[in-house]
Parts: C-alpha cells; structure tokens; sequence
C-alpha cells in the first residue's frame, strides 16, 4: 500500500489535515488513485498529503470537499495548515495582522507581503528558504486573504522609492508586481503612496515597520530584524511610532503621484509601456 505510517493527528494542523483525509477516504471506500482520479491528481500526491509530508493548497481542499461532500470541512482546516507554515516567530504577528481594524506599514526594501504577487513572494523568500519554497509562499498568499474580507481592514502602505527600483526575481516579475500594486490605486480600503527619494533623512531611516490597530485591543507596534521579529504595545513606544508614520506619509507622494511614479517606473526599469495590459 502507497505511503502509509501512523500519525498523530495532535502534532500539527497538517498532521491532522492528513488523518482526516485518510479516515474520510476510506470511509467512502475509495482508494489513493480512485480518490486521486477525481481530483485530477496522482495517487502519490494524496499519500504524501495524508501522511504530512507535503503541504494541501486551498484549491486542492475545495475539490477535496468537494469529492468527498464534507461541508467545507476541509477548506476551513487548510487556513490552520497553511499559517501553520510560516516561520514560528512570525506566527503571534501573522495572528495579529488577521485580527486589525487598521494596518500602516511603512517598507524600505520589499512590497508588504499582503501586496505581493505569488512570484515575487518565492523570489523573496527563496534567499534562505529553498527547500520549502512552496508551502512559504502558499502561505504568504494565504494571509492576503483578509484583504478579501466582506470588511477588510484598512490598509496604509508607505513603500520607500527604492522599493520599486530594486529587481527582485527579474524585469517580468517587477513588471507585474508593480503593476499588481497599481491594481489597488482604487481600492477603498486601500492607499499606498511613495516615499521619494528626494525626501532625504525621514523617520524610517531605522527600517521597515508596522502598526496594527484594533477595535477592542491595544495598538501594536512591529519591526522585522534578522531571523525573527520584533512586537510592543508599550504606550510609548506607539506615540512615538505613530507621530513618525504620519510624517512619513505627510512627506510621501500623493496616492495619484505615487500611482504616476509607479507607473513611470515599470516603462523606464520594466520596460512597461502605458495602456498596455499588465501580465
């Protein structure tokens, strides 16, 4: 029989992912391959889910649900995989950024990762993460799900000029994130503005950071450093940080020249030419 082991659904959201499909499976009497032919999959590809070695997408578990007519079940158990997968320091933030009522990042290097096409995401994260590039960007994506939210939060993105300057995974996949950026230009809970470079000194000088405010909690302060993350609520430290967003935003490009800036530098650096569809 094709790759089966014991496991123990308690572990991880994965491991129980698993279980569950095995046990549902062959409650229908179905084989890996029967089961497999269904969803147009091989049968290898339902072991290796049922047995955690590798990680369901959220199409997969909507077929899933599907073939087996589980009531959803398993579409709403891929969101705990998923999250499941991204780096443990960035579980409490990733928790958090789901439950705000207001986001303001300001990005020094990258796009927010809520903004990101899924190839600049594996361009990104295939610096130090090559061997699980496919479960870190399926996760990556799945966070932008609260974006798709009957009342998604609101989201202010302050990205610094060299954002959009600097090639990551080659002109094509520049070409279409930035023009996946330019996507939200009329988006009403979304505003994202550019900060140029003629601005000089400003008070995102020390790196990229984020504020997370919430309906009920206390607002959030957050600043990735290498290898993890760094969280605080302390009243202070959120007076300071927020006085220091809004002067960035006040020094920023307006959300229509920021849009024109973007524009104007996917056709200079991307070879993007106006009026023509973004691929």
């Amino acid at each position: 029989m094709v790759n089966i082991r014991s496991l123990d659904p308690s572990a991880s959201p994965l491991d129980y992912y698993g279980s569950e499909l095995r046990r549902l499976r062959e409650e229908a009497n179905l084989g890996q391959a029967q089961l497999g032919s269904i969803l147009y999959c091989t049968a290898s590809l339902i072991g290796q889910i049922e047995t955690a070695k590798k990680v369901p997408t959220r199409q997969f578990s909507e077929r899933l649900d599907a073939a087996l007519m589980t009531g959803g079940v398993f579409t709403r158990l891929v969101g705990l995989v998923l999250k499941s997968q991204l780096p443990t320091w960035f579980q409490p933030y990733a928790e958090l950024e789901a439950k705000a009522t207001y986001i303001s990042t300001y990005q020094s290097q990258l796009v927010y990762g809520l903004l990101q096409t899924a190839a600049y995401a594996r361009a990104v994260l295939s610096v130090e993460n090559p061997g699980r590039l496919d479960e870190m960007v399926a996760a990556r994506m799945e966070r932008q799900r609260i974006l798709e939210r009957e009342l998604p939060p609101v989201l202010c993105v302050v990205l610094d000029e060299a954002v959009l300057y600097r090639e990551i995974g080659g002109a094509g996949v520049m070409r279409n994130q930035l023009g996946h950026v330019l996507g939200f230009r009329d988006h009403p809970w979304v505003q994202v503005q550019v900060l140029p470079f003629a601005v000089g000194q400003h008070p995102g000088l020390l790196g990229s950071f984020t504020l997370l405010r919430f309906e009920d909690d206390p607002d959030v302060f957050y600043s990735p450093v290498y290898g993890g993350g760094h969280m605080a609520a302390d009243t202070q430290v959120i007076r300071e940080r927020t006085v220091g967003y809004a002067r960035l935003q006040a020094s920023a490009l307006s959300r229509e020249d920021s849009a024109a800036l973007i524009e104007r530098a996917m056709k200079e650096r991307y070879g993007h030419q106006p009026g023509t569809a973004v691929a």
